[in-house]
């Protein structure tokens, strides 16, 4: 065999060395592993036409055609879909939250699985994603992402909140952040979050402000989430086999007592959307106590959009009633809240712990 000469070896190395870079060049770094649970809403809604934006039916579109729709997403990640739901969110139940908690637990044990984007409707998108916050014990990204017009008209959102929930569930800052909902280019925690416009794509607000911005395809973060989530949780999914029952009663003027005696049937905790600080009308005051006395919690929140802040013992006694407040929490936040604590027995003092922590 010959042996090649100084100079034929220096032409077959760099010849090597070429092909090398050609063949790294021809083969990326794998990309993330995303997997989008679709359980319906505007996100997968149609129109009668390009123009209407509020009106039209949602849960229509299946997740492959979203995500086939979408070519950019093959840029980001390896997307995969399921198709858990295909309902409007306002029709979610207690069974529905279980259902996606768990499977959405089952896929970030999955060590096939990057991080995880569940699309769903907006009426209610703010509750199950505290819920999955509450209980999915994992620091992979989850991401919950909606849109406020269907993929049919005019100006559409859904498309680019999709592929933004993709893009942050797929960078390594979002991990450990608890469950994030991402829309019209904003990152928010799941337990601040709220609707509050209905026909305008910057529809959701935090009262804290957003965790941080997508600003074509890199995340900007600016705070982090301090109360306690995820890997920090102490609820037990596993445990829990149904959720009891937990009501809302809103506070008005003229708000008759009947109401909250209708809403206490059946239920163990009864959220009180009251006016300003959680205020309680003179005349729901000895009610409420009258239910305490029952066994039936009382938890004081408000209906102020926006940050309203419930402080203990202003306005209301609440030692003395052993009632316990929101914090800051929504009335609807606050039932999510209430729901997994009183999923086994705790008297007052623990479930205002809780509220606390959470």
């Amino acid at each position: 065999m010959k042996l090649l000469t100084p100079g034929l070896r220096h032409l077959a190395t760099a010849a090597l060395l070429i092909a090398t870079s050609l063949l790294a060049q021809a083969q990326p770094a794998t990309l993330p592993r995303i997997v989008i649970v679709a359980t319906g809403g505007t996100i997968a809604g149609a129109g009668a036409s390009a123009v209407n934006s509020a009106s039209y039916a949602a849960a229509k579109v299946p997740v492959d055609k979203l995500i086939a729709g979408l070519p950019e997403l093959e840029k980001v990640a390896q997307v995969r879909g399921e198709q858990l739901f295909q309902i409007a969110s306002e029709s979610f139940t207690n069974a529905h939250l279980l259902t996606l908690a768990r499977r959405v637990a089952a896929l970030a044990r999955d060590p096939a699985v990057d991080g995880i984007v569940v699309t769903h409707g907006t009426d209610t998108l703010e509750e199950s994603a505290y819920f999955l916050h509450l209980t999915v014990r994992s620091a992979k990204p989850i991401v919950v992402v909606g849109s406020m017009r269907p993929g049919t008209a005019l100006s559409a959102d859904g498309a680019l909140n999709l592929l933004g929930a993709v893009q942050v569930a797929a960078q390594r800052e979002s991990a450990g952040q608890g469950v994030l909902v991402v829309m019209n280019d904003e990152i928010h925690t799941a337990r601040d979050v709220s609707k509050a416009v209905n026909i305008s794509t910057a529809a959701f607000r935090s009262p804290w402000g957003p965790l941080g911005m997508v600003v074509e395809g890199r995340s900007y973060w600016f705070r982090a989430p301090v109360k306690r989530h995820t890997t920090a949780s102490e609820f037990d999914l596993d445990a829990i086999q149904t959720l009891p029952t937990v009501e809302i009663v809103y506070g008005y003027g003229n708000v008759p007592a009947s109401a909250y005696e209708a809403a206490a049937r059946g239920a163990v905790a009864l959220v009180h959307a009251g006016t300003g600080n959680g205020s309680v009308a003179d005349r729901i005051v000895p009610v409420l106590k009258r239910l305490r006395g029952e066994g039936l919690h009382i938890i004081r929140s408000s209906r102020v959009d926006g940050g309203g802040f419930v402080l203990r013992n202003a306005e209301q006694p609440d030692d003395a009633n052993d009632w316990v407040v929101a914090h800051d929490l929504s009335p609807q936040k606050a039932r999510i809240l209430a729901l997994l604590a009183l999923s086994r027995p705790r008297d007052a003092q623990e479930l205002q712990r809780i509220f606390w922590s959470y």
